[in-house]
């Protein structure tokens, strides 16, 4: 019986450094490709540009590969115990860092049938991570771009975006990560926020910022980035106009619009019923939902109904009602927010919202209730986190203490503690070198 050499790869920008790992395990015997699903790379790094039947079709096409089975963890343990190969095949790139505890695990798991592990000394000045930095400067198109919420939604249990207001702080979300000791941390997206827009044009966020003006800046932002968009809609407006938002969204890429169940004059939602707000009639909101639903192109663009039942006072199940009313309406996501400090009522409805036969994928926004871990959000059953106005908030108490700082000592001096340095936001712009 020939002997079976196993190689755990991603294979999601194949390389020559894969293929010479596969050249030397098709000399000890057949090539098993234990390919990683999307959730076992998202669980330590970027989701991968093709699926994983895209990427088995593309590493199952090469000859000396005999099979291509899924690796549903990064812990190859439970796929080496299933096919029990006589060699482990990899790099020698994993001995330390992230993968090294793997490692240990994939020797002492093939010692039980006397297996071993074969290290191919790394393929020099050439890397998947290369590759895909490569690809960011070249940019993504709409339809990429569309795709990617879908995509991201499938593959992790939380996906965490950040609030954006001009290219600058676009960028600084493309670019922003940090590596753990299990995993790589980054955000996997923008939240192109009403608030943060109007407020960065000295405009009240009511609203007075027209679509147009708004698509002016998305296309700046869209222009110098990759990452998927959600589009903070408001109350979506007219459904007569509301179609067309949709449609110019869905044209640049935009992967989603959130639009709240309110009507009138548009006030904060954190201001709650200090202000007059109404909520729209179900039967009314559910309208404008369809009609965006049907102007839509694609099945990937998302429209996502915001509840503001718990802004209002209203409680958990006058929110449940209308989740429900508006999923059936074709909804395909819901956004559940509170102005409470703690996440209690978010909790709570999540609890009743996780029993729908018909779940979408839920939306929290943590402003009012900051001390709330992103791991608690998960395990109560939400999908996306939304942290909305942390960026601008962040930005303008610094432009205003160097300002005083400038004035009080008549010079700039005293400031440069606190400023990024000319070279690194320099760095930071695409093409600038």
């Amino acid at each position: 019986m020939k002997k079976i050499a196993y190689v755990g790869m991603s294979a999601d920008l194949v390389h020559p450094g894969h293929i010479n790992i596969i050249k030397e395990a098709s000399k000890l015997g057949e090539v098993y490709i234990g390919l990683l699903t999307d959730k076992a790379i998202a669980s330590y790094k970027r989701v991968p540009f093709m699926s994983w039947d895209q990427r088995a079709e593309v590493i199952g096409s090469l000859e000396l590969v005999s099979k291509v089975v899924p690796q549903d963890t990064l812990d190859y343990v439970p796929n080496l115990k299933r096919y029990k190969p006589d060699y482990v095949v990899h790099g020698d790139d994993w001995r330390n860092g992230v993968q090294s505890k793997i490692r240990s695990s994939v020797i002492d798991t093939v010692k039980e049938w006397n297996g071993k592990l074969v290290e191919i000394p790394y393929t020099e000045n050439i890397s998947s991570t290369q590759l895909h930095n490569s690809l960011l400067e070249i940019g993504t198109s709409p339809d990429t771009r569309l795709r990617r919420l879908r995509k991201l939604l499938n593959a992790k249990p939380l996906i965490r975006f950040l609030d954006l207001h001009n290219a600058l702080s676009g960028l600084i979300i493309e670019n922003t990560k940090i590596q753990l000791e299990n995993e790589l941390k980054e955000f996997d997206g923008m939240w192109a926020s009403s608030l943060t827009d109007s407020t960065s044009k000295g405009k009240p966020d009511t609203e007075a910022v027209d679509t147009s003006a708004r698509i002016n800046t998305l296309n700046e932002i869209i222009e110098v980035t990759t990452k998927p968009i959600i589009y903070d809609g408001d109350t979506g407006g007219k459904p007569e106009h509301f179609q067309f938002t949709v449609k110019t969204l869905e044209r640049l890429g935009v992967s989603a619009i959130i639009i709240e169940d309110k009507k009138g004059l548009k006030k904060n939602s954190l201001f709650g019923n200090e202000v007059k707000q109404t909520q729209e009639s179900i039967e009314e909101f559910c309208h404008k939902i369809k009609v965006g639903k049907s102007a839509q192109q694609s099945e990937e663009f998302m429209i996502i109904a915001r509840l503001e039942s718990l802004i209002l006072g209203k409680g958990i199940d006058h929110a449940i009602e209308r989740a429900n009313a508006f999923i059936d309406a074709g909804a395909d996501g819901i956004m559940i927010h509170s102005r409470q400090e703690t996440p209690k009522e978010i909790f709570e409805f999540c609890k009743k919202y996780n029993s729908f036969p018909n779940r979408k994928p839920l939306v929290a926004v943590p402003s009012s209730y900051s001390q709330t871990y992103e791991k608690e959000l998960e395990d109560n059953g939400v999908n996306i986190v939304i942290y909305a106005n942390q960026l601008l908030r962040a930005a303008y108490p610094a432009m205003i203490n160097t300002a005083k700082s400038i004035l009080q000592h008549s010079r700039a001096r005293e400031s440069e503690e606190f400023l990024i340095s000319i070279s690194d936001i320099l760095n930071l712009i695409p093409g600038t070198r």
